[in-house]
């Protein structure tokens, strides 16, 4: 799993388009784990206090979550990172125009295309975010991080960057399927899952749920269960 962070301060760079992926910053991640010899460079040096972070993806409810930071949590002085987590490219589409096939079966050019093509589409989903942020006046940076995991890089994420403050958004579906037993979304395992010093707000169609969620969890014995089991096993995770 890698991560990049880009340089997008609000009056410095107001499109990703205009960021060369490839030469941003890279921090590297293993699956057993953050490596806590690498740094990310002078964002970690931000007043905690006044840093949020937001985690979207190319659903409406990312949308929602970030507008809800701006209008509940941010002030002219925020500093705000968008969080985005994309699939690890393995397959490509195959040449021939059936299916797909693993990268490592098509030519170095027709891979360069496509990653092109993939980052040219997360400079656009990007950018509606940032806009947001450029109409709100607010300094903001895009964190990317290739991964298959969304939850677990981001719970990764959370002790790497120290981050006190997070926003995830969940659409009305996720909250149903937790209230009623059937599934576990991205948003609740990154709630139940977080060290006690980050604040995670889930945000539901433009209103914070945690509280919901807390109860749907602590009504059922068996994710009561599971969540203390995966608390006690992820702190030999963070501590570094």
């Amino acid at each position: 799993m890698s991560l990049s962070v880009e340089d997008n301060y609000y009056g410095m760079s107001s499109s990703v388009s205009e960021i060369e992926e490839e030469n941003s910053s890279h921090l590297h991640l293993n699956n057993d784990g953050p490596n806590p010899m690498v740094t990310i460079g002078e964002e970690e040096n931000e007043d905690d206090d006044d840093t949020v972070y937001v985690a979207v993806g190319k659903s409406q409810s990312s949308t929602e979550a970030l507008a809800w930071t701006l209008n509940n949590l941010a002030t002219p002085s925020t500093m705000l990172f968008i969080i985005h987590v994309f699939p690890e490219i393995k397959l490509l589409p195959n040449p021939l125009g059936v299916g797909m096939i693993p990268k490592d079966q098509v030519s170095p050019e027709q891979v360069e295309s496509y990653m092109a093509q993939e980052r040219g589409n997360r400079r656009e989903l990007l950018n509606k975010f940032l806009q947001l942020c450029s109409a709100s006046k607010v300094k903001v940076d895009t964190i990317l991080i290739e991964s298959d995991l969304i939850a677990k890089a981001i719970i990764d994420l959370i002790p790497i960057l120290q981050i006190k403050k997070l926003v995830i958004g969940a659409n009305k579906s996720q909250i149903r399927k937790l209230r009623s037993r059937k599934g576990s979304g991205i948003a609740d395992q990154v709630l139940q899952n977080a060290p006690e010093s980050c604040k995670v707000s889930i945000v539901c169609e433009g209103k914070e749920v945690n509280e919901q969620i807390a109860r749907a969890i602590t009504t059922d014995p068996s994710m009561s269960q599971k969540n203390k089991h995966q608390q006690n096993a992820s702190c030999v995770c963070f501590n570094f």
